[in-house]
């Protein structure tokens, strides 16, 4: 019998639950930027979830861009997911260890945006699965390729063009995930960047505000409501949202999914790419 995902979260308990399904594959998305002299495959190795394999943000990635973890090509993808042994059909589960899964909802986001909607993100991540003494594993993990199918959907992808265009017509709101000092200007940015601040006209949310911090879950959709309220979003009007490299603000696209809004697109390049160009204009506190 297929299973079937409960939704685009699935609890720990869940999880356990249906460990040994055969059609249920385990990701381990773990990625840690290279300031904490940390990686996720690193990570990985030392322990995982039973059955997991890592999916490296970085390596499944457009080598031909200078940017960080951009969405590469249909055929990439689908050909690098197949080698981790996942085929179609398949109920891909994401996680990483990182409180508030920001790498594994990037990658949520990336199975979507190729037309696979079987992928779920564990809530709470390993913390939490840990923490609630679940079993994990540090075997490796040597899976069978599988074939994979990946057709990519542009409407869940925005260009710099796009967000330029943007800027002018303000067709959509923005909402910009980072935290408040990076969105006002002043702090720098994790990435190289010529200026500081954010896209004209974005809406902050910063994506920690969206998180349970003792178990790393996002909080309930009551309060992601309230939340978006507070900031000034309307769900009724076109979303897309950005941070510094497409990874955190893919937290706010699933807060957003769970609320029924389902169209959300992410600005892959986000700041790492609009902090860099002379022609994007920024704004920042007076």
């Amino acid at each position: 019998m297929s299973t079937v995902l409960p939704g685009p979260l699935v609890s720990t308990q869940w999880l356990a639950d249906h460990l040994s399904a055969p059609d249920v594959k385990i990701l381990d998305c773990t990625w840690l930027h290279e300031s904490s002299n940390m990686d996720g495959r690193t990570q990985y190795r030392g322990r995982h979830l039973p059955g997991s394999v890592h999916f490296d943000i970085d390596a499944v990635a457009d080598k031909s861009s200078p940017l960080p973890h951009m969405l590469p090509p249909a055929a990439e993808f689908a050909k690098k997911v197949g080698l981790l042994g996942i085929g179609d059909g398949d109920k891909v589960i994401v996680y990483d260890r990182m409180c508030g899964g920001a790498a594994a909802a990037r990658v949520w986001w990336m199975f979507r945006t190729f037309g696979y909607h079987d992928v779920a993100m564990l809530d709470g991540g390993y913390g939490k699965w840990v923490k609630e003494k679940l079993p994990s594993d540090m075997s490796p993990v040597r899976p069978e390729p599988k074939t994979f199918t990946a057709v990519l959907d542009p409407t869940l992808v925005r260009s710099l063009d796009q967000m330029l265009a943007n800027v002018a017509s303000g067709t959509e709101q923005v909402i910009d995930a980072r935290g408040p000092a990076k969105f006002t200007g002043n702090q720098d940015d994790v990435f190289p960047a010529k200026k500081k601040g954010h896209i004209p006209g974005a809406i902050n949310l910063p994506w920690g505000d969206l998180i349970v911090e003792e178990s790393g879950e996002l909080v309930q959709p009551d309060a992601i409501r309230a939340r978006l309220a507070a900031a000034g979003v309307d769900l009724a009007k076109p979303i897309v949202v950005t941070c510094a490299s497409g990874t955190i603000a893919c937290v706010v696209m699933l807060a957003l999914y769970l609320l029924g809004k389902t169209d959300v697109a992410l600005y892959d390049g986000s700041w790492a790419e609009w902090g860099l160009k002379d022609e994007t204009p920024s704004a920042a506190a007076a």
